[in-house]
């Protein structure tokens, strides 16, 4: 091999680890950009929820044959009500729903989360292991990673409450990693 040879592969494997290290910069953008997409699909859920009128609890309703409690904007029952959730992910894509507090678990009463039939993933609860649960029992938003019916999502959740403050259901969208 001669001098200008190995010259010539040393700038060539130089410039391959300097293009990675350039794209591996840039990544974080990818988060960030991410990120902005949920603060977007939030806003777009919490506008359509709120020309509904005010969140409530107002007696019972079935979801995936249990009786949880009913959660409510102004008339409208989430319950079994996908117009919302649907509307959200038509307009930008990922998933949404909105949980009820029933007892000391939050049901997903509205959602286009698919379990792995490919039905929807109503009447399933938000982990209580997970790192959203202890967030917004202290009435506090979650945004960032986490896992839903063990697949991984970049997600945001916020507290739903009442006129009083109380915590009573969650807003969520997320995006499938991947």
């Amino acid at each position: 091999m001669t001098g200008k040879t190995f010259i010539n592969r040393r700038i060539f494997v130089v410039s391959i680890l300097g293009a990675g290290t350039a794209i591996a910069t840039l990544l974080p953008d990818v988060g960030h950009a991410q990120m902005d997409r949920i603060k977007v699909s939030m806003a777009a859920l919490k506008a359509k929820t709120a020309k509904l009128g005010p969140p409530k609890i107002e007696g019972t309703a079935p979801v995936a044959g249990k009786d949880v409690q009913a959660l409510y904007f102004g008339t409208t029952k989430m319950n079994n009500f996908f117009e919302v959730v649907d509307e959200v992910v038509k307009e930008n894509g990922g998933t949404a729903t909105l949980f009820v507090k029933n007892g000391n678990d939050f049901v997903r009463v509205a959602t286009n989360v698919k379990k792995d039939d490919g039905s929807r993933a109503i009447g399933t609860v938000l982990d209580p292991n997970g790192p959203v649960f202890p967030m917004i029992q202290k009435g506090d938003a979650y945004y960032g990673d986490t896992t839903i019916l063990g697949k991984p999502y970049i997600t945001g959740y916020d507290p739903i409450k009442d006129a009083s403050g109380k915590v009573i259901g969650i807003y969520y969208v997320g995006y499938l990693k991947g």
